[in-house]
Parts: structure tokens; C-alpha cells; sequence
């Protein structure tokens, strides 16, 4: 059976490319379980100054740290669970802060059953530094603030690691190409062969 040159270069391509983009995600895997170790022994480490241009490659998530906030800025609600693991809202406040005129930070106020608008209007704040998807990094408070609960309090094995699953995926992926183009190639020289005979 000749293959053809053209295609099979192509799917050969395209296997190739799978199965790096596997190798790749199981180097991922690998990393990141080697972040969350780091950040499993942080927790008891003395507080920091809290940055004003975390790195968003290497953020110092699960530190303890504080800042004043000088004035809440707006209000925000998203889904989390307070500290007996209950379901509800945590209330994320953007606060005004010292070091530059647009100087900013997240905190989280704490959590409640029902949406509401805290009535907190800033003051000293501490707790631990945790991620935020749109600000890196945001402080977590230790003790919830103006009648809200505490939450639950943010841990490194929240963190997801999936690589392992996508190198998974990846490497089924260039399987099944390269298993459906052989049988693609099989079926095609099956038909020659008959109308040859």
C-alpha cells in the first residue's frame, strides 16, 4: 500500500504538533504543581507589604498582608462560600489606596446568603493575599467587616491544574487523527483494488 505524500505529510504535521502540544501541557503539569507546593508553604510566613504591581507571572499569592483603604471605590458581588463552606456571595470592595493617585486594590469584605451593598467605607484591612481574575491579585479578608461573614479562607489547592488532563486530550487527539487517516488510506486502497479487479 503507497501512501500518498501530500496528505500523509500534512496528518504527519498535524500528529506532530498534537503530541507536542501534549508533552507541552505535561511540562505545565509539572510547574504548577510545583507553584502550588510553593505556595502550601508560605502561609506562615511573615506578612508583606502589599505590592501595587504584583507580577502576574509569579503574584506572592497566599501571603499575609494588609493595606488601609482610603475609600471604596465601588462594590462587587461573586459567587464563594463563607467559612462553614455554606454557598452565597462574597462582596469584593475596589479600593483607594496610598502610593500613587490611581493607586488600587481589591479586598473582600466577607461573605452573606443575599445580595446587599455593604455599608463599610474603608479603614485598615489585613488578611491574605489571594488570586483575582481581573486584578491578579486581591486581599482576602481575615475577619469579615460591616455585619458580613467570614469567608472561607483561600487555599493553594483551590488552584486548578488540568494540564495533565489537556496533554491527555492532546495525545487521544493525534491517536485518532493518525488511526482515521490510516483507515481513510486503507479504505481507499480497498477501492482501487476492486475496481483494478
Amino acid at each position: 500500500m503507497r501512501l500518498p505524500v501530500i496528505p500523509t505529510l500534512i496528518v504527519a504535521l498535524a500528529v506532530a504538533i498534537m503530541v507536542g502540544l501534549g508533552i507541552w501541557q505535561l511540562g505545565r503539569a509539572d510547574e504548577k504543581e510545583a507553584r502550588i507546593a510553593q505556595y502550601s508553604g508560605v502561609a506562615d510566613a511573615p506578612a508583606i507589604e502589599w505590592p501595587l504591581s504584583p507580577d502576574a507571572d509569579n503574584p506572592p499569592l497566599y501571603r499575609k498582608s494588609g493595606f488601609e483603604c482610603l475609600e471604596v471605590v465601588n462594590w462587587r458581588q461573586t459567587s464563594g462560600r463563607n467559612i462553614n463552606d455554606a454557598p452565597g456571595l462574597v462582596h469584593v470592595a475596589t479600593c483607594r489606596i496610598a502610593g500613587s493617585d490611581n493607586a488600587k486594590a481589591q479586598f473582600v469584605a466577607g461573605w452573606s446568603k443575599a445580595p446587599l451593598t455593604p455599608q463599610w467605607q474603608g479603614g485598615a484591612v489585613s488578611g491574605m493575599i489571594a488570586p483575582d481574575g481581573g486584578a491578579i491579585i486581591r486581599l482576602a479578608a481575615d475577619k469579615a467587616v460591616a455585619g458580613l461573614q467570614n469567608i472561607a479562607p483561600p487555599s493553594p489547592k483551590d488552584l486548578p491544574n488540568n494540564h495533565l488532563a489537556y496533554a491527555v486530550q492532546w495525545f487521544l487527539f493525534a491517536a485518532i487523527a493518525a488511526i482515521i487517516y490510516m483507515l481513510a488510506v486503507r479504505g481507499r486502497a480497498r477501492r482501487g483494488l476492486r475496481k483494478a479487479a
